[in-house]
């Protein structure tokens, strides 16, 4: 007999075990032959050798079903339990093939659009990835979820979102607090979306632990970025100069995402956006690709696509003036 301790990594603990333990009710007679307790966020199991290795064999499948779909029903839990491949599963089958990741109580994130759903497709193929548009059309929040997905799949080890701190109209000098309560309102949007997709208390033990990382594209300057799924949002507001250098920290066996609305650009009149030069430069090179959403991936409210089109027309009409 021997006795060794099961951490429940990547779940909660109620998920595992259930309203008022009635999964682990289900474990322990699954398993008769085991002595099994639960101890907070661990098993404790007892018994052979053997009989305790096809337990820990097991229990990791319904760890990663939980872990990637973020639920599993009593059903799944004995199919898995007694073998069938995740394939089979009920639930598994009812999934459409245009979702995402799985968040918090069900919630499903797909994608949504004819523009989004080339992200996700791109995503299979692409190590660096452009998505280039109007604001509301779904680019940052598609590439979150996409990174949440590669973390979910244990494709990569972590994720880095970083932004450019660049001022629309006002000066981070004014603002209240530290430097990263300086920061944060510019980083809000990224912690918006992984709100929706990984549950709080795993959110913030991620946070604790640098699985998932936000952070000013200023901190990214010497470093390395590998085995990670790095998002560089609002890339319109990098120079050429850090775009060069966010580009150069990706490391062999990462996967990146560039997001950008190039009718958007805070930068001071006398900087350059270095996405234009970006996608100029890159466009040919194989193993990354470049998707343009507009205002027909607009998932905001109804009337965001009319003033898009509204702005777009404006703009098009100073150009044409200036020109003459």
């Amino acid at each position: 007999m021997i006795e060794v301790l099961i951490p429940l990594e990547g779940v909660r603990a109620i998920d595992f075990y259930g309203v008022h333990n009635a999964r682990l009710g289900i474990i322990k007679k699954s398993f008769p032959y085991l002595n099994i307790a639960a101890r907070g966020s661990e098993l404790r199991v007892r018994g052979s050798e053997k009989d305790i290795q096809e337990f820990q064999d097991k229990i990791g499948k319904v760890l990663h079903h939980l872990e990637k779909y973020g639920q599993i029903s009593d059903s799944n839990l004995q199919s898995l339990l007694f073998g069938v491949e995740n394939n089979d599963l009920p639930d598994v089958q009812a999934i459409p093939e245009d979702v995402i990741v799985h968040g918090p109580n069900g919630h499903l994130v797909k994608a949504r659009t004819p523009n989004q759903k080339k992200m996700l497709a791109m995503a299979d193929h692409d190590d660096i990835i452009f998505a280039i548009g109007p604001a509301g059309t779904g680019k940052t929040y598609t590439a979150v979820a996409l990174a949440v997905r590669a973390l979910k799949d244990k494709l990569v080890k972590r994720i880095i979102l970083t932004r450019p701190a660049v001022e629309a109209g006002e000066n981070l000098g004014f603002l209240p607090g530290d430097l990263k309560e300086k920061i944060d309102p510019y980083l809000r949007p990224l912690y918006d979306a992984l709100d929706d997709m990984i549950p709080i208390e795993k959110l913030n033990l991620f946070m604790a632990n640098r699985v998932i990382e936000i952070a000013p594209l200023a901190f990214m300057r010497g470093r390395t970025l590998d085995h990670a799924f790095i998002i560089l949002d609002e890339a319109q507001n990098a120079t050429e100069a850090q775009l060069k250098m966010f580009l150069t920290r990706i490391g062999p066996s990462a996967r990146c995402i560039i997001t950008g609305d190039l009718t958007q650009i805070d930068l001071p009149r006398n900087q350059r956006s270095g996405l234009f030069n970006a996608l100029r430069l890159l466009k040919d090179i194989d193993g990354i690709g470049t998707v343009f959403l507009d205002e027909k991936d607009v998932v905001r409210h109804r009337l965001v696509k009319q003033i898009i089109k509204a702005y777009d027309k404006d703009r098009l009409e100073h150009e044409a003036r200036e020109e003459d």
